[in-house]
């Protein structure tokens, strides 16, 4: 075949593979880099989720309320030490620091637990700590392309990098269920903090790319993103106090935490009663989690993105709390342990396929101090305070209530409510937008 003809076949796949995802040929080493980071980190962090729920459920279903008020002040503590890093190095040096800090707690974990497996307060503490670095690394992950990506490849996008994270959803219930006889606990939290590591790694080539193929004057540029946000440690939270857009998000953010911490409590009770080996118990959450992830992909691949561009951000916001809505009332009526799954399925994946991209592109439209700082906030502090307070809400009512309909009803309640808050922010979003564009 003459050479003249070869570039043919190459164009029209690439016209192919653009038209399927939906991506522009300059964009594919950012969607290559973006799931490439989100595979790393959420590998890294589904190897610990299953540890974390086996030893959830270890302390007492009872007591979970406890782990939560504990991770709630964990998170108090450790958000100011955030925001101090955050005001004092460049924004794209603000993950490295962080994900370096991290990387060195899951490492010291990981030699405490070789050395004292068995550890109950050890336990506890890990419990607590990966669940408020786990909000924490992926809210700044999230951060970092709110940052390089205008609001118009974000609604493209962001779904399909998210596709990453469910990627590596798949991949780290399977590195923790096949090898975990072998590993052990601690050697598994070795091996996932070298993966969150490498993670980090590819994050900052993020901001490279954007440098190499800058936005629009008026948007972020390599110098702002190179100079640090100033203020001081607890100007997220003030941000968001001052910002009745910030405030609608925070919102959403405490109703969504609220349905989901309710679903919590009820899969460590039914897992506790039908499953009680803990080597068993981590292998069924690490079978939810595998679900979960290979239904949020398709989603995310092939559909959310188009959603989003057409439809525009509150579609993808109101879409499962509709469904939880639904879901609550069907768990009231029939509260067995195979509609709970078919439940936590749906929301799991929903979230991670039209939720989470669809909460992160409101922030494409916010000042870039409130997409790292008020941003952080949000996802920490408000997501585990709605933790601590529901967590709390939901012992009250199981212990007080003589039918545990109640709760769900209530559940029901509360996820309509979310749905409305979806609304009004896809509202606020799309005025944002026009107005930054005209």
């Amino acid at each position: 075949m003459p050479d003249t003809l070869r570039p043919a076949p190459r164009g029209a796949l690439t016209r192919l593979l653009s038209r399927l995802f939906n991506v522009a040929p300059h964009e594919a080493p950012v969607v290559g880099a973006g799931l490439l980071m989100f595979f790393l980190l959420f590998a890294g962090y589904f190897m610990l989720r299953p540890i974390r729920e086996m030893m959830g459920v270890a302390g007492g279903v009872n007591n979970l309320q406890w782990l939560f008020t504990g991770t709630f002040l964990a998170t108090l503590i450790v958000l100011p030490l955030f925001g101090w890093i955050a005001s004092k190095v460049s924004r794209r040096r603000i993950l490295p620091w962080v994900f370096g800090a991290v990387v060195a707690s899951l490492l010291a974990f990981g030699l405490a637990l070789l050395a004292r497996p068995d550890d109950v307060w050890l336990a506890r503490g890990f419990y607590i700590w990966v669940s408020v670095i786990n909000l924490l690394l992926i809210s700044l992950a999230w951060s970092v392309l709110a940052d390089v990506l205008a609001s118009s490849e974000a609604k493209r996008l962001f779904a399909l990098i998210a596709s990453g994270a469910s990627l590596g959803g798949l991949a780290g219930p399977l590195l923790t269920t096949l090898p975990v006889g072998h590993l052990g606990h601690g050697g598994l939290m070795l091996l996932s903090s070298l993966l969150m590591g490498a993670s980090g790694v590819t994050a900052v080539w993020l901001h490279q790319w954007r440098d190499r193929h800058p936005l629009p004057q008026g948007a972020s540029t390599a110098e702002q993103r190179r100079a640090p946000l100033g203020g001081n440690p607890f100007a997220g939270a003030t941000e968001v106090f001052r910002s009745p857009y910030l405030a609608g998000i925070a919102l959403f953010v405490l109703l969504l935490a609220t349905v989901t911490t309710f679903l919590y409590f009820e899969q460590a009770k039914l897992v506790e009663q039908l499953f009680p080996d803990k080597a068993q118990q981590t292998r069924v959450f690490g079978t939810i989690d595998t679900v979960v992830q290979a239904l949020a992909i398709l989603s995310q691949l092939f559909i959310t993105g188009r959603i989003a561009q057409r439809l525009g951000v509150g579609v993808l916001l109101v879409a499962v709390p509709l469904v939880m809505a639904a879901g609550f009332l069907w768990l009231a009526l029939a509260p067995v342990f195979g509609v709970f799954v078919v439940m936590m399925v749906a929301r799991r994946a929903g979230e991670y396929a039209f939720v989470r991209p669809g909460r992160e592109m409101l922030y494409t439209v916010v000042a870039p101090g409130q997409k790292y700082k008020a941003k952080n906030f949000i996802d920490t502090v408000v997501y585990r305070g709605g933790d601590a307070l529901s967590g709390w809400v939901k012992r009250a009512l199981d212990v007080l209530a003589e039918h545990p309909a109640v709760a769900m009803l209530i559940g029901t309640g509360v996820a309509l409510a979310w749905a409305a808050t979806g609304v009004a922010l896809g509202h606020q979003q799309r005025r944002r937008e026009e107005a930054t564009s005209s």
